[in-house]
């Protein structure tokens, strides 16, 4: 298999995207995880841009890396000047890392109106700066910026400025696609064009996904002769982002034949993505291509059917390959066999005539303003409920809530509970400061007795959702509630929904109660 060396410019160029922040502890952590999975260069930053990547070279040392390189990032140096006078060349010195990428001008249209040079000073600024770097025994990729544009502008030119890096002993020349407006086409008839032009000369590509075709433009280059592939974890980048090496590399080693990483490394894609995205503090993309939550999910009844007896039926690869799981989403849509799978998956003896009751239940709830795809603990319940032999822990009789606005205490909500557990009835009553919040105190000063642990049981989340705002005050109310049990990542969500926005909290509320008990969380 071919190897296709890894650069990760998640540091430098993914930190440009909008919203995307990462202290320098972030920035060695996410590097030290990128050695981790394989990558081969780790670019950390622009050196004297920042106190912040200034910081990260200094501390690089830190790192225990046992198979990338780290690359400081810089331009040529500036026109009329010496690379022993130029700051930002004088700061990659100081850097001390093993590699140095330089990016430089190849389209005449930046050297004339951006640079303010002429094409012959650019073409010396690109071969002295690489040469400075040579000499002093650093590795030297050479990022040719906005190549694709400057090779359909003036192709003479932009092979010039190629050559200027190569002569002077650039190891890697990078094709960028600057502004991401190339197509696959032409970015793999170009590199191939550059590739007969500089026989075994390594070739590197650097898309950006302006028209969502990072992606495709990297397996593109990669056909037309590059065997460096640049990129950002999860697509982080300027404007809309740089290629998402997340994508690109199982659709390399997976569906194109080269070799990116190990195997056993390429399982831990998954947990990368989502490692990344914790940092950046960003909430991960459930949709991504092979690593999102939804990547692998079967929500028509007919698909589930279907993996259930041949997995690749409705499937394009095995999701373990890349760290990911397969799932079955229950909704309207499905069919008995997500409902058994379901059932199958935590541990459930459910019979098909009991996958049909809830089926069908399923469908009805949904009608009324339901939606289980999110809230696979009342999946679970309805499935236990459905078993004639099944004994919930406890049993709500009723409740009742009052809310008054009393002069010289304000607003005041009272809730009162009545729970039969065992052949005991508890009467209980809690203050709150709303009808919800007194509701859920109620319930637990009822069940606290007997069932301690719900005390390490909490409400993390609480979203309300109203279906038909044309019915105005009468329109139906959804409630989503999300538990967590304390000290753990474990956390369940369930629904309720009714045109009574208690009643719809009220369900959910004793749905995450008793999935608690019945599940082991809190003990």
């Amino acid at each position: 298999m071919t190897q296709i060396f890894l650069y990760d410019t998640t540091l430098r160029d993914g930190t440009q995207g909008e919203g995307i922040s990462l202290s320098c502890n972030d920035k060695l952590k996410i590097a030290q995880k990128l050695d981790e999975f394989g990558a081969h260069y780790i670019e950390g930053g622009w050196p004297g841009s920042n106190p912040k990547d200034a910081e990260f070279f200094a501390r690089q040392g830190e790192l225990n890396l046992k198979h990338a390189k780290i690359a400081a990032f810089g331009s040529t140096r500036y026109k009329n000047t010496t690379c022993d006078k130029d700051a930002n060349i004088q700061a990659l010195v100081e850097a001390n890392t093993p590699v140095v990428t330089l990016v430089g001008k190849s389209w005449d249209l930046h050297v004339r109106h951006i640079l303010e040079t002429d094409p012959e000073e650019n073409l010396e600024m690109i071969a002295e700066s690489v040469a400075y770097f040579k000499e002093r025994g650093k590795e030297v990729i050479y990022d040719a910026e906005h190549f694709f544009d400057g090779y359909k502008a003036n192709p003479d030119y932009a092979l010039l400025t190629l050559q200027a890096a190569i002569k002077s002993g650039a190891d890697c020349v990078v094709l960028c696609d600057t502004n991401g407006g190339s197509t696959p086409w032409e970015v793999e008839e170009i590199t191939k064009q550059v590739a007969a032009r500089f026989e075994g000369q390594r070739l590197g590509i650097h898309p950006h996904n302006d028209c969502e075709l990072g992606v495709a433009n990297a397996l593109a280059g990669v056909r037309g002769g590059a065997r460096h592939v640049q990129g950002t974890v999860n697509g982080y980048g300027e404007r809309v982002g740089n290629a998402n090496l997340i994508s690109i590399i199982p659709d390399l080693q997976l569906k194109m034949g080269y070799e990116c990483v190990k195997p056993e490394q390429l399982a831990r894609l998954t947990a990368l993505s989502r490692y990344v995205d914790e940092l950046a503090n960003m909430t991960p993309n459930p949709h991504q291509p092979f690593v999102g939550y939804s990547a692998f999910a079967h929500k028509g009844g007919i698909h589930v059917a279907a993996i259930l007896k041949v997995e690749e039926s409705y499937q394009h690869m095995d999701p373990t390959l890349v760290g990911n799981e397969k799932r079955a989403v229950v909704s309207e849509l499905s069919g008995r066999g997500n409902i058994l799978y379901k059932a199958a998956e935590r541990g459930l003896d459910t019979s098909r005539e009991e996958a049909r009751q809830v089926l069908e239940q399923i469908k009805e709830l949904e009608n009324q303003g339901y939606t289980f795809e999110g809230a696979e603990a009342s999946v679970d319940m309805m499935l236990r409920r459905a078993n004639n032999s099944y004994k919930p822990p406890f049993e709500v009789i009723d409740f009742m809530v009052i809310t008054e606005n009393r002069q010289g205490r304000g607003l005041f909500t009272e809730a009162t509970v009545k729970v039969k557990v065992g052949d005991e009835i508890r009467h209980t009553v809690a203050e709150g400061n709303g009808p919800v919040n007194a509701l859920n105190l109620a319930l637990r000063r009822a069940l606290y007795q007997d069932f301690p642990q719900l005390q390490r049981v909490h409400l993390t989340d609480f979203k309300v959702r109203i279906l038909d705002s044309d019915a105005g005050t009468a329109a139906t109310t959804r409630v989503m509630i999300d538990f967590q049990e304390e000290g753990t990542t474990e956390f369940w969500t369930t629904v309720g929904a009714h045109p009574n926005i208690i009643e719809a909290s009220w369900r959910a509320l004793i749905d995450s109660m008793e999935y608690a008990l019945l599940n082991g969380n809190g003990k």
